[in-house]
């Protein structure tokens, strides 16, 4: 007998011995139970969801704020080679004696004259009280200003990380004295520049006297704690006394932001949008899927988009630093305290992990709250929503922001246009773009956004959290 009669024998005895038609059969008569196309990369988008929208029919959006005057305070950036760090020279306008700056050779040459001093843990960078007479460029590691308390214990006043500046005031004002102790928190590289060779530079350059003069001229200028122009009122007066007269002033180049997009060409063929179209509109399928994809990418440029993301525009004075590594209940307290009417947090989950941990070490149980039908974390009431958006820095740190919300608050807003033509939802539309020679049906689908900062202190960021869990 051949190989082939041998296996065609035991099938032909079952099925002499089968009674009744088997499921295998049976399947090719049924319709089967589908479901609709699956993607996985759908997050909850919270951010989205919870920012107030406004219509933007001229497609830019101005915002009018109070005027302010410039005062640095930015951040300096670095070159590093092997062990070689430079300031990069025209970032040194971020120190406010030299904002007004313009000469790139005088800022090279003083870019030169800094040189690199390295700080274990724990040493002190600076004494409260002694003269200044240096300045410290922060390139690598964090720094803690510490004062006294009103029992003689140390309170840690500020904390300074990558790129900020301390005893830059000795630049216009020589007679400086430090109003704090900087110490070194974990291993500090920094970048020193004497006060006395600024002051000999300058006295070869004009562009950095005038740059210095401008700045005390401008410091003499009547402004409140905001930096904003003061507005002149008498309070607590008794009689017939002459009252100030004021007015408030507005900035006279306002920021505008414009509606960005995010698009795509979605291809379908004729032919199967003719013959597989049921039980399932192919077409419509494929659109849902697409604009899930869209709004992915909208969220994702709404916090990384280096013009309008929020992780861009949060003001330097609005971002803080955190006091151990991982983020603390106390790191999450000072982020709420810069600002009024906190609607809610926006972390990374890997952040919210780390977060939940230090608070289980303190036998602290953070009360969850319903927000729109789900359970989700808060602290001090403030909801604590995930989005994997927030990048992750090397693997080990990333950000937690937290927002003020809606146009009456002076809070951040999200920027769309409704009624556009063919609009699909509100903001995208779904624009048909014919058919090609190869029976292709085009369909343009395009999103258009923005987010914009009202006031800076409508967004605060809680920078360089390690989120990495630490070994038991």
């Amino acid at each position: 007998m051949s190989t082939d009669a041998a296996a065609a024998a035991p099938a032909q005895d079952e099925a002499q011995q089968r009674q009744s038609l088997t499921t295998a059969a049976a399947r090719n008569l049924a319709t089967t139970t589908k479901t609709p196309p699956q993607m996985q990369g759908i997050t909850s988008r919270w951010l989205l969801r919870m920012l107030p929208w406004v219509q933007v029919s001229g497609g830019t959006y101005r915002v009018n704020r109070r005027l302010t005057y410039a005062a640095g305070r930015g951040r300096v950036s670095f070159a590093k080679t092997g062990e070689q760090v430079r300031v990069i020279p025209p970032t040194l306008a971020e120190l406010p004696a030299l904002r007004t700056t313009e000469d790139a050779e005088a800022l090279t040459l003083l870019a030169d004259r800094f040189t690199r001093r390295d700080f274990h843990s724990g040493e002190t960078l600076a004494a409260f009280g002694e003269p200044v007479t240096e300045i410290l460029l922060i390139a690598h590691g964090k720094v803690s200003a510490v004062g006294s308390g009103k029992y003689g214990d140390d309170t840690v006043l500020a904390l300074y990380a990558d790129g900020d500046h301390l005893g830059d005031q000795a630049l216009a004002s020589p007679d400086s004295l430090w109003e704090y102790t900087a110490r070194a928190t974990t291993p500090v590289t920094a970048l020193s520049l004497r006060a006395a060779d600024f002051a000999a530079l300058a006295a070869q350059h004009p562009a950095l006297r005038d740059a210095i003069a401008r700045y005390q001229a401008d410091a003499a200028q009547s402004r409140d704690h905001h930096g904003q122009a003061a507005i002149d009122l008498s309070a607590g007066h008794e009689g017939e006394v002459e009252l100030p007269g004021t007015f408030v002033d507005y900035e006279l180049e306002p920021r505008e932001y414009d509606l960005s997009v995010a698009q795509t060409v979605l291809q379908v063929h004729s032919r199967v949008a003719d013959l597989y179209n049921q039980p399932m509109n192919q077409i419509e399928q494929q659109l849902k899927l697409t604009v899930q994809a869209l709004r992915e990418r909208q969220e994702h440029e709404m916090i990384n988009n280096p013009d309008f993301g929020l992780l861009h525009n949060a003001d330097y004075d609005q971002r803080i630093q955190t006091h151990g590594g991982p983020p603390t209940p106390d790191d999450l307290d000072e982020l709420l305290s810069r600002r009024r009417d906190s609607k809610f947090f926006l972390a990374h989950p890997r952040a919210i992990a780390a977060f939940g941990r230090e608070c289980n070490r303190r036998g602290l149980y953070p009360e969850s709250i319903d927000v729109a039908g789900n359970r989700v974390p808060s602290w001090r009431g403030v909801p604590l929503f995930p989005c994997n958006k927030i990048p992750i820095n090397g693997g080990h740190t990333s950000s937690i922001l937290v927002l003020r919300t809606g146009e009456d608050n002076q809070g951040v807003v999200g920027l769309h246009q409704t009624g556009i033509p063919d609009e699909y939802e509100p903001g995208l539309n779904v624009r048909f773009m014919g058919i090609n020679e190869k029976a292709i049906i085009s369909y343009l689908v395009s999103a258009y956004y923005s987010v914009a900062v009202l006031v800076p202190d409508a967004l605060g960021v809680l920078e360089n959290v390690e989120i990495a869990r630490p070994r038991d």
